[in-house]
């Protein structure tokens, strides 16, 4: 066959076995258990991080950053890049672009939307600051955010403030809420009749929360105004459709929960929203009310397009609420035998509801990066340190196939810590 149909061929063949991703003990667990019962099974999880090249030399846990490629992701993405290399300028003029429509319908599905309403980008930062961006600001306009949203966002706003004179009202987001009232009303409390804009996480970065992002929603709505969310850390991770928020904007990062290579995300806009935004690069090729204006991307890397079907096949293949309870399974599994502990100080919420897999811990009169540090250095444990808006400890981020025994070690440094 001719290497175009080769290509196709192999790209189907592989897509298709992921779909045989587990063992046959595996898939008897699948049906045997529930999520809720499968998130404490060690002997399937172990099965699982046998499809992953995992550090031996220090306990990764800040996989929130970026996620690795499972080795049959992998794999296929090297495939597809030496594919694309072999054809080079032909398949960017032929197939480039029916192959990323297919890759965008996919992934409309698995956000719950059509691909009218969804684009392929390569972060959460690039889609969110395409909205912020977007804006048809005018000097006195606001906006509200949170002191806890993620810092390129945040200065983008601050760069909007500059250069259009529009101010931005920051929030703080209570740590441990008692109620999805309390925190919906720390937004409602900072809307006026200027606010042109909300921006929201869903999954706050530096502290693991969740929020009641639907809600927060409805009550921004009910004053005209219309909301951005955050979903670097929600999309994959959490059980959710991206329609059933409401929302006018959501943005994700695929290379965190979903495990694609580096360089792929996903901007949503609700149908309508459109229109109202100005695109970063000028492409007069698409009508007004068309997303595909908001995608001029020029070239770039398009084997990254295809790695994330392989991706989803993988994803699917494990389902998403058996990764969210296992998931929260092991964030609370480290974090109910720390609370609590003298010293130690926990800035996530106590409520498992409220939560992923990530919380960050402290040490009260321990900087946070000297603890990131001596984490790594005397415990070989792998943190980030979070420092900024009275969030004063380290991120630890598990992945599905984390260890009890890993999560044992971190109890134990962090118990020897506060104590010493």
């Amino acid at each position: 066959p001719s290497p175009m149909h080769k290509r196709e061929f192999l790209r189907a063949v592989g897509t298709a076995s992921l779909g045989l991703f587990f063992t046959p003990g595996q898939v008897a667990a699948l049906s045997r258990w529930s999520p809720a019962e499968l998130a404490a099974r060690e002997d399937f999880w172990s099965e699982l991080r046998a499809t992953y090249v995992v550090p031996t030399e220090f306990i990764h846990l800040e996989h929130g950053y970026y996620s690795m490629q499972s080795q049959p992701v992998l794999e296929r993405y090297v495939g597809h890049i030496r594919a694309v290399n072999a054809l080079s300028s032909r398949y960017m003029r032929t197939v480039q672009a029916p192959n990323k429509a297919r890759v965008q319908a996919r992934l409309a599905a698995l956000a719950g939307c059509t691909s009218n309403d969804l684009i392929i980008t390569r972060n959460t930062t690039e889609s969110l600051d395409t909205v912020i961006s977007g804006f048809d600001w005018k000097p006195g306009d606001e906006a509200v955010m949170s002191v806890h949203d993620y810092g390129a966002m945040l200065d983008q706003f601050a760069l909007m403030g500059r250069r259009w004179g529009i101010l931005n009202r920051r929030v703080t987001v209570p740590i441990d809420p008692r109620s999805d009232d309390e925190v919906v009303q720390v937004y409602a409390n900072a809307i006026t009749p200027r606010t042109k804009l909300l921006m929201v996480c869903h999954q706050i970065n530096i502290t693991g929360q969740v929020l009641p992002v639907r809600k927060i929603c409805d009550m921004a709505h009910a004053h005209g105004v219309p909301v951005m969310v955050d979903g670097a850390h929600a999309f994959a991770q959490l059980d959710f459709r991206i329609p059933e928020l409401d929302c006018d904007f959501y943005g994700a990062s695929l290379h965190k929960w979903l495990g694609t290579p580096l360089g792929a995300g996903i901007l949503y806009v609700k149908p309508g929203r459109v229109e109202q935004l100005w695109p970063l690069y000028g492409d007069e090729g698409f009508a007004q009310d068309d997303i595909r204006k908001l995608n001029h991307t020029g070239t770039h890397p398009v084997h990254t397009d295809l790695a994330i079907e392989d991706a989803i096949a993988v994803h699917e293949a494990i389902g998403i609420r058996r990764k969210q309870e296992r998931l929260r399974w092991l964030q609370q599994y480290w974090t109910t035998k720390v609370r609590g502990t003298p010293r130690v100080q926990l800035f996530t919420p106590s409520d498992p509801a409220r939560t992923g897999a990530i919380a960050n811990v402290g040490i009260e009169g321990m900087p946070p990066g000297e603890l990131a540090t001596v984490l790594m250095d005397r415990y070989r444990i792998f943190t980030v340190a979070i420092d900024t808006a009275g969030v004063t400890g380290v991120r630890v981020t598990p992945q599905l196939f984390t260890t009890t025994a890993e999560l044992d070690a971190l109890v134990r440094a962090i118990t020897e810590l506060a104590r010493h």
